[in-house]
């Protein structure tokens, strides 16, 4: 019998998901509020309101895993976007019996001042980092009362294929192709490890299949930390462009700035992770599942597609 999965989001980890399950054979669907069509040959797409319980159990029902790839539109809205979708995605998970496999990401650590791993406790006091740290605590709790069987993933700042305006690098590769000079927030010369979307997609599948994994979080494999301006200057070099003049937003004009926009707000709040080394520990991810980071030039590469 063929496995049935429901991949919830199709941003870049959603998708990737989505075609590393239909080249296994797998049944996806992918749900999304518009009924996003994937174009990955194969996969059904649906339109649901995924912090409907009802309707996400519905869909749910006679899947294998659900994946939580979600990410709210607007980085301003999670206190009233995360809550009732955190809520819907656990009853579909006991209601269904599925695996439920979260795409999580390092904010509820808040500042540290040594390499993450998965043994530190989720201490943010940021509301971001209280929120997303909420969303495991939540889940973890059911899963140790025999409830639901869980996992989360936590991955640094997303680079590859599909980031676009999500990653601070990526962001910036558009008018960097064009010799702009790139405008960064906190220091550009600070180590600071990026994840490939695409290997957040694999750990996901692989954590989602392993019994002996749910229940904890895994870090994933991630290639050695570079500097904003070398992480993007190495994009720009993947695809035979030449570097280009990076600089720090000075620090009062992020904050002014941050009178007036709201995304700016909210970033500053998490400016710490810019400001010194930000560097993850994925030493337990790679030696449980043997795993291993998609070489460095190759994720410069896709990261440089617009």
């Amino acid at each position: 019998m063929t496995d049935r999965h429901l991949v919830v989001g199709a941003g870049p980890v959603g998708r990737n998901v989505a075609q590393l399950l239909a080249a296994e054979g797998s049944e996806v669907v992918v749900a999304t509020r518009s009924g996003t069509d994937t174009g990955i040959p194969g996969v059904e797409h649906i339109a649901l309101d995924a912090s409907d319980a009802e309707a996400l159990s519905t869909a749910a029902e006679g899947v294998t895993v659900i994946y939580n790839c979600a990410n709210p539109a607007d980085y301003t809205t999670w206190e009233k976007f995360w809550p009732p979708l955190a809520a819907a995605f656990l009853t579909a998970a006991e209601r269904s019996g599925a695996v439920y496999a979260i795409t999580g990401n390092l904010y509820p650590y808040g500042p540290v001042g040594e390499p993450m791993h998965e043994g530190m406790p989720d201490a943010a006091t940021d509301h971001k980092g209280i929120l997303r740290a909420k969303v495991w605590a939540d889940a973890k709790a059911l899963h140790d009362e025999g409830r639901i069987r869980t996992v989360e993933v936590r991955g640094s700042d997303y680079v590859g294929t599909g980031v676009g305006d999500n990653g601070h690098v990526t962001r910036q590769v558009p008018g960097a192709l064009r010799g702009k000079r790139a405008w960064v927030i906190g220091r550009k010369d600070v180590p600071h490890t990026f994840t490939d979307v695409l290997d957040t997609a694999r750990l996901l599948v692989a954590a989602a299949a392993d019994e002996t994994a749910h229940g904890r979080t895994w870090h994933v494999p991630s290639n050695p930390p570079r500097t904003q301006e070398q992480a993007l200057n190495d994009v720009l070099a993947s695809v035979g462009k030449p570097p280009v003049q990076v600089s720090s937003i000075p620090k009062a004009l992020l904050a002014a700035a941050g009178l007036a926009v709201p995304m700016l707000r909210e970033l500053r709040q998490l400016s710490y992770q810019w400001t010194a080394p930000y560097l993850l520990d994925d030493s337990a991810a790679r030696a449980h599942f043997g795993m291993e980071p998609t070489p460095w030039d190759e994720v410069c590469r896709r990261s440089a597609v617009v």
